[in-house]
């Protein structure tokens, strides 16, 4: 019988502090360039602090939102394209966080897999960080957890966590009325919802991640892991300038069943679906599903990534300020009487 003269140690068990450190370091960089105004203390204590008056607030409200990226983070580990995964989870949290009027002041990460890999890491933490420079919104504080047996070898997940803040009285939905306008927003393609079936068409395709791209230039994978929009300057320019009565943010659910949830009791809405072309992502998915328009509407963004709703006197100031965020707009509808979704025309 073999007996051992010393103790096991945590990295014979599967969990490297050291490489847990080294991390920390490599990513403090990308943390510092998120700073803004109201940060007080950020990586490296037991908590993270931030001081809302700095911040130019008087009496604000908080608004704290959490997501993750969902089986997207599958083809991400699959083919090795982990850099762009971090924006998708900031956007899923702070696309959120302006759908309530509030302004993205900080942000969280956890990152959970089995056995540390620094440099994969460094890069996901790398478009955490992007995000929240794109979003105005600092990279305070995260949690790295090396779980061996939890998670197949090279697996990852990833959760986010936000906070935002807003004046008192200034939230969002607010004032929505009948007559009031409909502009969509542009989406970057799939963004984060939808992808358990994404993945079981593209394997019904016969395609793989690396084959090129049908409907457009790179491989299918690449292309698929395109990173969620972030609405968030654009969204913040229209609320201050007075013009939005709501935003929805088109996820899970499509616009079946997001915009609904901005409008009041007895309001629904009318959308014209020829007033945008349909991404040819879409059409790639559609056609290889056998999805019929309903369930597209119901699944995906269907090219559509955040509705503003908008008073109809302020519809062409709101389209202004958001095509000079960047934005691309489209007049998609009106608030009418009555609930839910209605559609008219078809996806073109």
């Amino acid at each position: 019988m073999n007996e051992r003269t010393t103790g096991i140690t945590y990295a014979e068990a599967g969990v490297d502090i050291d490489a847990g450190n080294a991390l920390v370091e490599r990513i403090k960089p990308a943390a510092k360039r998120t700073e803004r105004t109201g940060v007080m203390a950020g990586l490296g204590g037991f908590g993270a602090l931030f001081d809302l008056k700095a911040a130019g607030f008087d009496d604000p409200v908080l608004v704290a939102a959490t997501d993750g990226v969902g089986t997207k983070l599958r083809i991400a580990i699959d083919t090795g394209n982990v850099d762009g995964v971090g924006i998708d989870l900031v956007a899923m949290c702070v696309n959120d966080l302006v759908c309530q009027g509030a302004e993205p002041l900080f942000f969280l990460d956890y990152f959970a897999t089995g056995k540390l890999d620094v440099e994969q890491a460094a890069r996901i933490m790398d478009g955490i960080a992007r995000g929240c420079q794109m979003s105005g919104c600092a990279l305070i504080g995260g949690e790295t957890a090396e779980m061996p047996g939890m998670y197949a070898e090279g697996d990852f997940d990833l959760a986010g966590f936000s906070v935002g803040a807003m004046e008192r009285g200034a939230a969002l939905p607010r004032n929505v009325q009948p007559g009031d306008v409909l502009l969509g927003l542009a989406s970057e393609g799939v963004h984060s919802n939808g992808y358990s079936l994404v993945r079981v068409i593209v394997e019904h395709s016969g395609l793989a991640w690396d084959d090129p791209c049908p409907w457009n230039g790179g491989t299918l994978g690449e292309v698929l892991l395109r990173p969620t929009r972030l609405y968030v300057k654009g969204a913040l320019a229209v609320a201050n300038a007075g013009c939005a009565n709501a935003f929805a943010h088109i996820t899970g659910g499509g616009l079946t069943e997001n915009l609904p949830r901005v409008l009041p009791d007895g309001l629904g809405a009318t959308v014209n679906l020829g007033a945008w072309d349909l991404p040819p992502v879409f059409r790639w998915l559609t056609a290889h599903g056998g999805m019929d328009e309903e369930e597209l509407l119901k699944t995906y963004n269907a090219g559509i990534g955040m509705v503003a709703v908008v008073p109809a006197d302020k519809a062409d100031e709101a389209t202004r300020i958001l095509q000079e965020t960047g934005e691309t707009v489209f007049t998609i509808g009106s608030v009418t009487t009555g609930a839910g979704v209605r559609y008219e025309g078809h996806l073109v």
